[in-house]
Formats: structure tokens, C-alpha cells, sequence
């Protein structure tokens, strides 16, 4: 049996180590941070959506890049197989709206208890605190890696070479650098001679030219839909809850439409929001009727309680133009139509998207045309594989990127 190195102790290594690990392999599963898992320890806002229940077409309809790349990765090694594995290895799963999957327990730190018993069961070695420096070739092929280990004693750090009959890389992207994705893979992928699609934010809250937003700042809205518009090319529309920020948007409707958002191409973008999805301008009308014959002699800003949260009241009645001291019994009906269609939608002008930092997850990466689809080996260097988000690939909210690290993180390891 052969000595096979991972390079990365998330999702798709902690797989990669496994499912070599269980062919009988001796491994070794080298991270640099403290632990392994710390990227998916805060996945899910800490819950850990660790895949999606819906069938395998429709995971592939939530992938963004190189959708068909990852056909022979997720029939191999789909979302039962990975559920099925995580429960009989003790943790038990549940499915919630939208068939997201999570842990019973609602704790991301069992899913990581969970990987690191299967690696301990099938005799990985795990060395953490350790980082590679550079994958190491020799006629074009991997046969080990350059390392160096933390020093407790603040002494001067030592370069080792380890050997290998196999070298996995599954660093990650360059999103959340504080977990340690910090773009090691492009780098190795780089001097190996691969090309690298530039890395992107993915999955993103939008900033917005509205300074009101900020006024709101921490407000969420649920039940409303959302457009993302391009001059007259809709490039997003989706339902579901959103959140306003000191700088713009975010939530979960908003960070899968920057998906289809890109700002280099897309000019005069503008994000629409829909307060009132469920009625129709008519229905809306007949209920704005019925709550301002109801607060006849209010104050125009004091008649919208029962229709918006307290603090978009002033910025909606603001928006629609009608002066806020002003009595409901004397709004025009030219008034009421503004603020139905304020109600309606909702616009706000997008300027970009914030930084790799707080993304969720990168676009680009190792270009997926420089590697084997069925067994994520480079078609470049013989014995070299990579797996999860270093490799141009990335997909929707819900668990869909984290099936992609399970699924080619299983292929390099099962076919090492």
C-alpha cells in the first residue's frame, strides 16, 4: 500500500484522508492550524449545513462553475453516501426548509468529532501546527511535500521534505483567511505549472450607494423577494430573508443572487426588493385602504405599524415622498400609489460586493481543464490531486459547496 499526504484539514481533506485511509493507505493529514475543521466549525452559522437532501440533478442545478465536472465526483459519492456514513458513524442528521442537512444536535463541532473518529479508526496520522511550504516533484510527479513545523520554543523553524507516493491538496480558497485559507493551493498549483482562474468572492454581501441603509443596520426581513437588475437584464430573483448592513445587504436571499452578480461586467446594477411578495398591487391596495381608514386621523408615519417593521417606516414614508407629520385622511391617492409602489419595490443602487474576507466561499481557483473529473488527478503531474474549493468550483446556499469538498474530496482519496 502506498503513503499518501493531504494538505488540508477541512471538509474535502478530512475525507481525502479517510477515504484513502480506508483502502488501507498509510496517511497522513498535515494542517496548519491548531485544528482540523475550523472553516467548517462556523459553517451554518455555527450549526453546519452539511449537505443538501434534494437528488443529485438538483445539486448539480446549484452549481455555478463547471457544473459537469463534478458529474462523475457526486454520482460516486453523493449526499446519502455522505449522510449514510456521518450517522453510522454516531451523529445523527436531520433535514429543515429547503432540504438543508444538519446535525440533531444543531452543533457543527459534532460533524468535525465525527470525521476525526473515522480518522483515528482507519489510522491517519494527524499532524497540526504544520505547514507545507511546497509540494515536492520529481519528473513530473508528486513524491512528497516540503513542511514546516510551529516552534513552541521560538526558535528558528526547520524546512523537512516528507516522501510520498501520493500528494492530495485541498487547501481551500482564500475566503475567511482567518480560518487559515490563505491561497496555498493556488500557489502549488501555480509552480506546478496549472493554471489558476482568478479567485473571487462568491456567496457575498452587496454594498450599496443608499446611506439610509445603515439607519437600518441589523434589521432582517423575511418573506420577500428579491431582483438583482442590470439595466433591463434580470440577473437574480429569488424569495426568502434578507438583512440590512451599515454598508448594504446581506442574509441568505442576497448572498445567493451575488452569485449571478459579477462587477466588472454588470453595470447600473440595482437590487429590488418586494416588502409585500404574497399580495398583489391590487390586494395591496385594498389593504392600504383598509389600514388608513382604520388610522384616519394618525400621522401618516404613525398609520404603518401593522405593514412595516418600526424602523423602515420613516425610510419607506420618506422613499415614497409623503411628508411624515402628514394626517392619513388627507393622503392623495397619487400618494398612496407612491407607496404601494415603494412597498413594491424597494431599490437600492449596487456598487459592488465586499471583499474575499467575508465571503463564504471563492470563484476560481485551480482551473478544473488541468484535472482528471473522475479521479481529481492532475493531468499535468502524476500523483498530484486536488479537492474542494481550491479547484474552480463553486455552488449556491444550502449545503451544495460542502457536498462538492465531500464528494471530490472522496474521489482523490478512493482513487489514490
Amino acid at each position: 500500500m502506498s503513503d499518501i499526504i493531504v494538505v488540508g484539514g477541512g471538509a474535502a481533506g478530512m475525507m481525502a484522508a479517510i477515504t484513502a485511509g480506508q483502502k488501507g493507505h498509510k496517511v497522513i493529514l498535515i494542517e496548519k492550524n491548531e485544528k482540523l475543521g475550523k472553516k467548517l466549525f462556523i459553517t451554518g452559522k455555527g450549526r453546519c449545513n452539511v449537505t443538501n437532501a434534494a437528488d443529485v440533478e438538483t445539486l448539480l442545478a446549484n452549481v455555478n462553475s463547471n457544473r459537469k465536472f463534478l458529474y462523475s465526483a457526486f454520482y460516486s459519492f453523493d449526499n446519502n453516501a455522505l449522510m449514510e456514513m456521518i450517522e453510522n458513524a454516531g451523529c445523527p442528521l436531520k433535514v429543515e426548509r429547503g432540504d438543508r442537512v444538519f446535525p440533531q444536535s444543531d452543533h457543527s463541532s459534532d460533524i468535525i468529532k465525527t470525521l476525526e473518529k473515522l480518522l483515528d479508526q482507519y489510522g491517519v496520522e494527524v499532524r497540526l501546527n504544520t505547514t507545507v511550504r511546497e509540494v515536492i516533484t520529481e519528473d513530473d510527479r508528486a513524491v512528497g511535500v516540503r513542511v514546516i513545523k510551529k516552534n513552541t520554543n521560538h526558535t528558528a523553524a526547520k524546512s523537512i521534505p516528507l516522501k510520498a507516493d501520493a500528494v492530495i491538496v485541498c487547501t481551500g480558497g482564500v475566503s475567511y483567511p482567518l480560518t487559515g485559507s490563505t491561497g496555498d493551493g493556488y500557489r502549488f498549483a501555480a509552480k506546478t505549472g496549472h493554471n489558476i482562474t482568478e479567485p473571487k468572492p462568491s456567496l457575498v454581501p452587496l454594498e450599496t450607494a443608499e446611506k439610509w441603509v445603515s439607519k437600518v443596520m441589523g434589521l432582517s426581513l423575511k418573506n420577500v423577494s428579491l431582483k438583482i437588475i442590470s439595466g433591463k437584464k434580470t440577473l437574480y430573483e429569488g424569495f426568502g430573508e434578507m438583512l440590512f448592513t451599515h454598508f448594504g445587504i446581506s442574509g441568505p436571499l442576497v448572498l445567493t443572487g451575488s452569485c449571478f452578480y459579477d462587477p466588472e461586467k454588470d453595470k447600473d446594477v440595482k437590487a429590488m426588493i418586494d416588502l409585500k411578495p404574497a399580495l398583489s398591487d391590487e390586494q395591496l391596495d385594498k389593504r392600504l385602504l383598509r389600514d388608513f381608514e382604520k388610522n384616519a386621523n394618525k400621522s401618516f408615519v404613525n398609520s404603518l405599524g401593522e405593514l412595516l417593521p418600526a424602523s423602515l417606516i420613516p425610510i419607506v414614508t420618506d422613499l415614497a415622498g409623503i411628508e411624515r407629520d402628514k394626517k392619513v385622511h388627507d393622503i392623495t391617492r397619487q400618494e398612496r400609489e407612491r407607496l404601494l409602489h415603494t412597498l413594491k419595490g424597494l431599490t437600492l443602487s449596487i456598487t459592488g460586493t465586499r471583499g474575499l474576507e467575508e465571503a463564504i466561499i471563492t470563484r476560481g481557483g485551480v482551473s478544473v481543464k488541468d484535472i482528471d473529473p473522475g479521479t481529481m488527478e492532475s493531468k499535468i503531474i502524476k500523483n498530484l490531486y486536488f479537492a474542494g474549493e481550491v479547484l474552480d468550483l463553486d455552488a449556491q446556499t444550502g449545503g451544495f459547496n460542502l457536498q462538492i469538498a465531500w464528494s471530490t474530496g472522496h474521489a482523490a482519496g478512493d482513487a489514490v
